[in-house]
């Protein structure tokens, strides 16, 4: 029995301390808000006084007078907003209007860098785990023919949309650099599958759910590929500096593809046709006398979904032409330092030796 109130003893010293450090993190918390609001207003007044000045500077720019000292500091400005936007990134930030309305004012800000590239990480493995679970029930769906079992990998696709748009805005929040039309693609594929979900079992759905089944296991497809790809590659580019590690894969083109585009660019556009030729299929089924106004909102929504898919990818490429010269570039300066390290290394070893040679 005194071996039990020893112990207790024991715990309650324990607890004591708990609460020390418990008090303690409470202060430093309050003085972390603290710090926080004052990062904050000192931002928003940095910001204030650049507006005045650039509009100053806009005006002394027409008198074409001192231009070079104009210039450098209209360069000085440019240098001081990307530093305030790096320093905005380390400070939580207000939700957007789409995670208000879902999440209300909850603080969905990443403070930690790591914690940042975790979720990033989970993310990108709830995608891969998504795709996989969608891969199979739409191979199972395309042989069997079970209304219930239908229905059910519809909602998944609505659920699993939802969830990305919602998981998308958080990234955002936290400093992702995901293109607008991305994230439309999301929200717009979250309103086609729910369409898909009401669409009556008749002679339309079908004459289009085999096709349908086999173009989610093609998106599977390409999305086990991307994930596999990027795995690699994204490190060897955030190794060299060149990507924030918020950014994220997509279902058209990324940067980081370029280095592979040989074996992925079939595939995206491959995807890209399937989906123009989902369209075509619904404009025929469209005619159909049990046709109901699901088939041409679809066939629409298709044809938006290829046009907003193909574009934004022919429209990025050749920026990544230009960012690919820049990587290589990058690259070789890299290798002339290493290489000159390395031989002012030997240089000095050599040195070394002589001199040791002399005192012997």
């Amino acid at each position: 029995m005194s071996e039990i109130f020893d112990e207790w003893e024991e715990l309650t010293t324990d607890f004591k301390e708990l609460e020390v450090v418990n008090r303690n993190y409470l202060k430093h918390l309050e003085e972390l808000s603290s710090h926080q609001k004052k990062c904050q207003e000192h931002i928003k007044h940095q910001r204030y006084r650049i507006g005045i000045l650039s509009k100053k500077l806009n005006k002394l720019a027409k008198t074409k007078e001192n231009l070079e000292q104009i210039k450098e500091l209209q360069s000085n400005i440019l240098k001081r907003k990307a530093q305030l936007h790096e320093v905005e990134q380390t400070l939580p930030k207000e939700n957007g209007l789409y995670l208000k309305i879902i999440l209300g004012n909850v603080n969905v800000s990443i403070l930690n860098k790591e914690d940042k590239f975790k979720y990033k990480d989970e993310y990108e493995k709830f995608k891969l785990i998504l795709s996989c679970i969608g891969f199979s029930m739409a191979v199972f769906n395309y042989f069997v023919r079970f209304r219930a079992l239908e229905l059910s990998y519809i909602f998944l696709l609505v659920w699993y949309y939802c969830t990305l748009t919602i998981r998308e805005s958080i990234l955002k929040l936290n400093g992702s650099r995901i293109k607008g039309w991305w994230r439309f693609h999301h929200f717009f594929s979250t309103a086609a599958a729910g369409i898909l979900l009401i669409w009556p079992d008749n002679d339309t759905w079908l004459g289009f759910r085999n096709q349908f089944m086999l173009f989610n296991v093609y998106l599977s497809v390409v999305q086990y590929l991307q994930f596999r790809y990027q795995r690699g590659v994204l490190y060897r580019l955030k190794a060299l500096g060149e990507r924030h590690n918020m950014d994220i894969t997509i279902e058209g083109f990324h940067s980081w593809m370029w280095r592979g585009l040989s074996f992925l660019y079939p595939f995206l556009f491959g995807g890209y046709i399937f989906t123009l030729y989902n369209a075509y299929v619904l404009y025929e089924l469209s005619f159909y006398p049990s046709a109901t106004w699901h088939v041409p909102v679809l066939c629409a929504m298709f044809l938006i979904l290829f046009l907003g898919n193909t574009l934004t990818t022919i429209m990025v490429i050749p920026i990544k032409i230009h960012e690919k010269v820049k990587l290589q570039y990058r690259i070789m300066v890299m290798g002339q330092r290493l290489s000159t390290q390395l031989l002012n290394r030997e240089i000095e070893e050599n040195e070394i030796s002589e001199e040791v040679k002399k005192t012997e």
